[in-house]
């Protein structure tokens, strides 16, 4: 039998101080989630992602994750610590991560398991925090020295850092949800009361510091800490913690959105979005219409300017330019922990306003990228969703990699509960398409979805209750479904009434074995890449279809263009079988298939393909053929590769600086100042013979910007830049003499002369310098 729990849910209490008008208007056509403990899960892919989730957080090891707690406490680690992120320096941030799952997946299948590790978890970290003794509880490396520094507001950043530490804030802040989602799922006190002393000592430790330093310690990624700061203030009504909310406001990021403005290009994503979730919270607090307008005007940006067909956003982890994707097809696209956020977002807002198209945007992102971001088989998951043509999704290991999109990735797969249903007094919403069943208490009443959504387009809604009673119940009609779709009450049809908000309404007095059966015919459709219009992703209804190439490797050469009569002609699929989403293209010889993207695990793919019409298919195979050879040069050539001025490629190749500062838009840069330097390893791959460094510069920077390059610290060139190439990128190549290269990699240095600048520097490759028409990148 299935255990239900019921969720600590505090909106009753959150609005006690506020004016009745201002809560009227707060509430006015606002609706609440159903809590992941009145919603089971049916067979279908969803569920199987959940149990492949739950296998993978049970196989987890609670004291390996706790080491650093322990050690850091002076208490003795009963267990190794696990390797990847968790033994460097964010170590600690998969165990808030953890410990909401955990606490998710009991609310939502009522699994003893779940409940028995997260009090487990709670007793340790209750106990490492009496060890410490002022109401801290943490796995930072050097945290005592960290935020003695910060509490005396000695704080510095080099962009990904704060005081030398990587992101301790948002290390804390997954600390500060895993206890809140204890306390909120499994109603566990000893979490709230570990939470309650955690938020003491960050109160004690930066509460009163200066609006000028509390600014400079937040241009380090910090989670959201506002966000959590602000669910405290609804547990305690203390004011201390909702002036705490306000005081992690990022204001130079925070402004311009409240102000509708657009400064997304070259930010680094996932650091913004829990900003933004900070800023609803607060709306939900204190009713300020410009915290909603900024959060508003964030999604809609995010959403309608930035984000892929997969519903992803993020290149190299940043944000390009506002409407134009183009360029933007690397490996390291679509990082899901920015999805992961986006979807708290978009239920925040949900829950003020429904709206189909804010239903349409969740259904996208949750079935084509979050589902399609576990390898379903062995429940595996990514970091990116590459969108470069030809690869394949890149799964975590079970207990060695622990990256930020491993820790939102224990949470995705917990929760799919939430999002499908959601209720107003007298309405019921039903805004996503997942067979499940729906227990709603105030009613006494079930509803069971059956669907074998998305691939067949019915769904059937089965009502049972005891009783006769009358509500609305409020159906999304998928804005990519151009017209009404067949609708029967008890095999009979109705007329259909479609709100200005685009649900289907039904009112009327529903009683037990109650059938409401709809069905939505699917067609294929393009959708091209922003930006470049010959560039097309292929949708089935709301089902990405991504160009299918099996495992086998396929070169840059091989990958195929497909020519079609018009721009919109979709005749040149055709479904594979009839009860399969498979469809395949037959061109020139070739039978190309297109699966579902959330289906494809260990398989290369295509997600947007050159799908052109007659009269661009020459023009087309012209100008792809020479940027093809010279981007098939670049990758034959390159050994190793660090974009500067990024957070996770720096930490990656071992960065380290003095007087160094990193910026940039679109394409980022580092420099050192003021005579400093900075370094990085590269792989050699154990070659010796015929390497280069090929540097990439902008052609406009001048003034004192005099470097001399080392490599395992010997000059092999001195530069100076002079504006060589106004108004655009260049490369350049530096022979490494084969006698100073040991070993597997080298350290590359860029040591400024004269008290100037070394740099900017925005791209550095190890590569082979006789590659065939690699001169082509360096005219």
């Amino acid at each position: 039998m299935r255990i239900f729990t019921f969720s600590l849910i505090f909106l009753a209490l959150l609005s006690c101080n506020k004016p009745v008008t201002e809560l009227d208007a707060m509430s006015e056509g606002r609706v609440e989630a159903f809590g992941l403990q009145d919603v089971q899960l049916l067979e279908s892919p969803f569920l199987n992602a959940f149990e492949k989730d739950q296998q993978w957080l049970f196989a987890l090891s609670p004291d390996r994750l706790l080491h650093r707690f322990r050690l850091y406490a002076g208490l003795a680690p009963k267990a190794e610590v696990y390797g990847g992120w968790e033994s460097r320096g964010i170590s600690g941030h998969t165990l808030g991560h953890y410990l909401s799952a955990l606490s998710m997946g009991y609310a939502a299948s009522g699994e003893e398991e779940f409940l028995k590790r997260s009090q487990y978890i709670v007793t340790e970290l209750a106990a490492c925090q009496q060890a410490y003794g002022d109401g801290y509880v943490g796995g930072i490396p050097d945290q005592d020295k960290l935020f003695s520094e910060i509490k005396a507001g000695n704080i510095y950043s080099g962009g990904f850092d704060l005081n030398g530490a990587w992101v301790p804030w948002y290390t804390m802040h997954k600390l500060f949800a895993g206890l809140r989602h204890a306390y909120e799922y499994t109603g566990n006190e000893q979490a709230k009361a570990v939470l309650l002393r955690l938020a003491d000592w960050c109160y004690n430790t930066v509460g009163h510091l200066s609006e000028e330093d509390f600014q400079k310690m937040l241009d380090c990624e910090y989670g959201g800490m506002n966000e959590e700061m602000a669910f405290l203030y609804e547990i305690t009504q203390d004011e201390r913690f909702l002036d705490l909310s306000l005081k992690f406001n990022h204001h130079r990021v925070l402004e311009p959105m409240m102000q509708e403005h657009d400064q997304l290009l070259g930010l680094h994503a996932n650091t913004q979005i829990p900003k933004v979730l900070g800023l609803a919270k607060q709306y939900d607090i204190t009713g300020e219409e410009k915290y909603k307008k900024g959060a508003t005007f964030f999604w809609d940006a995010v959403v309608h300017q930035h984000s892929y067909a997969n519903g992803g956003n993020s290149d190299h982890e940043h944000f390009g330019p506002a409407g134009t994707l183009k360029g933007q097809l690397s490996p390291y696209s679509s990082e899901t922990c920015n999805t992961y956020n986006m979807l708290k977002l978009t239920d925040m807002m949900f829950q003020w306003e429904p709206s189909a198209a804010l239903g349409d945007y969740y259904e996208r992102a949750l079935y084509n990228h979050i589902l399609a971001s576990q390898n379903s088989e062995t429940g595996m998951v990514c970091y990116y969703m590459t969108h470069k043509a030809g690869e394949h999704k890149h799964f975590s290991s079970l207990d060695n990699d622990f990256w930020c999109c491993v820790g939102s990735g224990l949470e995705n797969h917990m929760k799919y509960g939430a999002g499908i249903y959601y209720h107003r007094s007298e309405t019921l919403y039903v805004n996503l398409f997942i067979a499940s069943e729906l227990h709603w208490e105030a009613k006494n009443a079930r509803l069971k979805m059956l669907t074998s959504y998305p691939e067949k387009g019915g769904v059937e809604l089965q009502y049972s209750s005891a009783i006769r009673q009358d509500f609305t119940m409020k159906i999304r009609i998928p804005t990519w479904y151009p017209t009404q779709p067949e609708v029967k009450i008890n095999g009979q049809k109705i007329v259909q009434h479609i709100d200005k908000d685009g649900f289907l309404e039904i009112s009327r007095t529903w009683e037990n074995g109650d059938k409401v059966q709809l069905y939505f015919p699917m067609e294929l459709r393009y959708e091209a890449l922003a930006g470049d219009d010959n560039l097309k992703a292929v949708f089935y209804g709301p089902t990405l279809l991504a160009a299918n190439f099996g495992t086998q490797e396929i070169s840059s050469f091989d990958l195929p263009v497909f020519r079609m009569g018009t721009a919109d002609d979709i005749s040149i699929f055709s479904r594979k079988a009839a009860d399969s989403l498979a469809f395949e293209v037959v061109q020139n010889g070739s039978d190309w298939t297109f699966s579902p993207y959330y289906a494809l695990n260990d398989e290369n793919y295509a997600i947007y393909n050159p799908i052109l019409s007659d009269s661009e298919w020459d023009s087309y195979q012209t100008e792809k053929a020479a940027e093809r050879a010279r981007l098939i040069a670049m990758e034959e050539a390159t050994i190793d590769q660090i974009r500067l001025g990024e957070m996770q490629p720096e930490r990656d190749h071992h960065f380290e600086g003095h007087q160094t500062e990193a910026g940039g838009l679109a394409n980022k840069w580092r420099h050192a100042r003021d005579g400093g330097w900075f370094s990085f390893d590269l792989a050699t791959a154990g070659k010796n013979e015929g390497l280069a460094l090929m540097c990439q510069y902008w052609g406009g920077d001048s003034g004192n910007r005099e470097f001399q390059i080392l490599v395992n610290d010997q000059i092999i060139h001195t530069k100076a830049l002079q504006a060589e190439k106004p108004g655009e990128y260049f490369y350049e190549l530096y022979a490494i003499p084969p006698a100073i290269i040991i070993g597997d990699s080298v350290k590359v240095k860029f040591q400024a002369l004269n008290n100037g600048i070394a740099g900017g520097l925005y791209d550095c490759r190890m590569v082979q310098q006789d590659t065939p028409n690699l001169n082509g990148w360096l005219q």
